[in-house]
C-alpha cells in the first residue's frame, strides 16, 4: 500500500477510514493495518507499553509524571493507563497524558472498538462522553478520582510538528502508529529526533517494533536501545532510555 501524501497544517484533519474484522476488531483501510494485536489488545498494552517502560512501579512516589504517545488509535493504552495509575499513583498525584494522533475516531467507531472490553467500564464511558461526534482538532480531558488526577491532551495533526511544538518533558514514550512497513513517518529519524527533545533525562521508551532502521534512528537520536520478547509469539519489541535530557521538574506546572 502506498501511503497518501500528508497534508499541510492548514488541511482539516481527517477522521479515521475504518473497517471491522472479526465483529469489532478495528482495521485502517489507510495504512492496511490493524489498530491493536489480534491477539489481545489489552494483554499487549500491559507487556510493550507498561512493562516496557517499567510502569506501573515508577508511578510510585511520584506526584507528576508525564507519558507521551505517538499515535491515540482507539484510546485502550490510554484506558490501560489510567487503570495502572489510579491503582499506584500517590495521594494527590497528577499524570499527564499526551498523545498525537492524525486520523481521529469518530465517537460511534470509538465505542464500538472499546465495547469489545466490558470491564473497561466506567473508564471507557468517562472517555467516550467527553469525546466529539466528529473530532477536527485537539481534545482535552481531565479526570479527578479524590486521589488522584490525570490530564489527557489529544494533539490533533502531524506528529513532528506537534511534538516539536510540544511543551512537556516526558518520563515515558509509547510509540504505537501503524506498523513502519506501511506508516514510515510515524518512526521517521526526524520524529525520532523530536521525541528524543521532549524527554527528561532517564527518560524512557516502548514500542512493539524491532525493526532494524527504527532502532537506528532511535539510537541516532540518544536514546540506548535494547530488544526484548515481543508479545504473543512476537520474536521482539524494543524498549530504551535517554540517558541525558531535559531535566525533570516534578512539580511544574501542566504543559499547554
Amino acid at each position: 500500500m502506498i501511503d497518501p501524501p500528508e497534508p499541510d497544517d492548514d488541511t482539516p484533519r481527517q477522521r479515521a477510514p475504518l473497517s471491522w474484522h472479526a465483529g469489532d476488531m478495528p482495521y485502517s483501510e489507510e495504512f492496511g493495518d490493524f489498530y491493536y494485536s489480534r491477539a489481545d489488545g489489552r494483554a499487549e498494552c500491559r507487556h510493550v507499553f507498561l512493562s516496557g517502560n517499567g510502569l506501573p512501579e515508577r508511578f510510585a512516589g511520584r506526584q507528576h509524571f508525564v507519558i507521551a504517545e505517538l499515535g491515540f488509535g482507539t484510546g485502550l493504552n490510554f484506558i490501560e493507563t489510567w487503570s495502572a495509575w489510579e491503582r499506584a499513583a500517590a495521594p494527590g498525584a497528577r499524570l499527564e497524558f499526551h498523545s498525537f494522533e492524525l486520523r481521529l475516531l469518530d465517537r460511534q467507531d470509538m465505542i464500538r472498538a472499546l465495547a469489545a472490553w466490558p470491564d473497561l467500564g466506567p473508564r471507557a464511558e468517562r472517555l467516550t462522553a467527553g469525546w466529539p461526534d466528529k473530532p477536527e482538532g485537539d481534545i482535552r480531558l481531565d479526570i479527578e478520582n479524590g486521589k488522584s488526577s490525570i490530564s489527557l491532551h489529544i494533539h490533533a495533526g502531524l506528529a513532528l510538528t506537534e511534538v516539536r511544538e510540544a511543551k512537556f518533558d516526558a518520563d515515558a514514550w509509547y510509540l504505537d502508529g501503524f506498523s513502519p512497513a506501511r506508516n514510515p513517518e510515524m518512526w521517521s529519524e526526524e520524529l525520532m529526533q523530536a521525541v528524543a527533545s521532549r524527554t527528561c533525562e532517564g527518560g524512557t521508551f516502548a514500542t512493539y517494533s524491532a525493526a532494524g532502521w527504527v532502532r537506528r534512528n532511535l539510537q541516532a537520536a540518544g536514546f540506548t536501545v535494547e530488544k526484548r520478547p515481543g508479545h504473543a509469539g512476537k520474536r521482539d519489541m524494543s524498549i530504551g532510555i535517554l540517558e541525558t535530557g531535559q531535566p525533570r521538574s516534578p512539580e511544574g506546572p501542566l504543559a499547554d
